[in-house]
């Protein structure tokens, strides 16, 4: 019905269930942990430790530091993003995704890719992972990034110990830590100088509109900030301000503050409070994401939190792997052993905040993630 309802842009189809979901959910929490609030049981079950509380603090700390930075973005002279536009083949941009499994340093024999509506990652054991991706031709960037999103979710469902493969240790110990890992690579590494420069060359051979464009224009026109309405291509500066929206609607859905009906108008006035854009269309705005269709209500913040735990775990890795040099030859190996060392070979053996905190060496801080913002998009970087 979701995806009925996204393609004709008829939320009035989709909205019925909403309210269903809501409320079974709300139900299945109360009979798992009756002395807990159903939102918090439902973040809880995303990244264990997690509730409303703590989701504030951490979404206050990025609003208070970072709207000032994407205003101050917004000001300063537009980026020239047009290389990224034009008409780029869907097998060209196949042969593309092949050679960005292989730079990242995916086993195709254990790891296949599909295409799909909403890109996703599933994985049956470490030894059978699928990543999907959805190809736009006039826009090869948005494929590119989500293969290597999904990869980097392929790449922790490959590696766990081999003792855990089919046991329930044998996966991702949260969604969190998952979106740690795919972030990590689609921003913090995915759109480095360093991978950049590396794979210009061949885009510019799958893609020839690309010959005149020198790799700091691709690189700026790849990381260019600005206020968008569609969070799966955002940039990483105004991401979480698309989390922090689908967040706070849904804190109101499970407190009875709003029902589905009241979700379209919601959903439009916060962006154009948080990202000051008009939603044009249902399907551009609310019907945009699968998540909500599949009961997935509490997931979103872990896209947020995953980022700025990424963020925390490349300072620590820094301090034994040259990551820039590695990017530059494009050789991914020290930095996978790291992860693997650290996160990936662990599956669900400790719990999330355990976990990160033996990898990165130290608790959790936001700080990180928003100083690494900070100092890639201010105006004058």
């Amino acid at each position: 019905v979701w995806h009925t309802a996204k393609e004709t842009n008829n939320y009035a189809i989709f909205a019925p269930y909403i309210d269903k979901i809501v409320a079974a959910l709300k139900k299945q929490a109360g009979y798992i942990a009756p002395d807990k609030d159903p939102y918090d049981y439902w973040l809880n079950n995303y990244e264990e430790g997690l509730d409303r509380k703590t989701c504030d603090q951490f979404f206050e700390t990025l609003r208070a530091r970072l709207m000032p930075l994407v205003k101050a973005v917004c000001d300063a002279a537009p980026v020239d993003d047009r290389c990224l536009h034009g008409d780029f083949p869907i097998e060209k941009q196949r042969a593309l995704s092949d050679d960005l499994m292989a730079l990242i340093g995916l086993d195709r024999a254990h790891c296949g890719i599909g295409e799909t509506e909403h890109p996703f990652t599933t994985s049956f054991t470490k030894y059978d992972a699928r990543i999907t991706t959805r190809y736009e031709r006039e826009n090869f960037a948005s494929s590119m990034y989500s293969v290597i999103h999904e990869g980097g979710h392929a790449l922790y469902d490959t590696h766990p110990a081999d003792e855990f493969a089919y046991t329930v240790l044998g996966g991702g110990v949260s969604m969190g830590i998952h979106e740690s890992q795919s972030r990590f690579y689609e921003n913090l590494l995915g759109r480095s100088r360093a991978i950049i420069g590396h794979i210009a060359p061949r885009l510019r051979a799958l893609f020839p509109s690309l010959n005149d464009v020198d790799d700091e224009t691709l690189y700026r026109a790849i990381n260019k900030a600005q206020p968008s309405l569609i969070r799966t291509e955002a940039d990483e500066l105004t991401y979480c301000l698309h989390v922090m929206v689908r967040y706070e609607l849904e804190k109101k859905l499970f407190s009875g503050e709003l029902t589905a009906k009241d979700l379209p108008a919601a959903w439009n006035a916060l962006y154009k409070e948080y990202l000051g854009v008009d939603v044009p269309s249902d399907r551009e705005g609310v019907l945009q994401d699968s998540h909500w269709s599949g009961g997935a209500f509490g997931y979103f913040p872990s896209y947020a939190l995953g980022s700025a735990y990424g963020a925390q775990l490349l300072e620590k890795m820094k301090e034994t792997v040259d990551v820039d040099a590695c990017l530059e030859k494009g050789d991914f190996t020290p930095i996978n052993a790291w992860l693997e060392d650290k996160i990936w070979r662990f599956g669900s053996l400790y719990k999330p905040g355990e976990l990160f905190e033996r990898a990165a060496g130290a608790k959790f801080n936001p700080d990180y993630y928003v100083n690494y913002l900070t100092e890639k998009y201010s105006p004058k970087a």
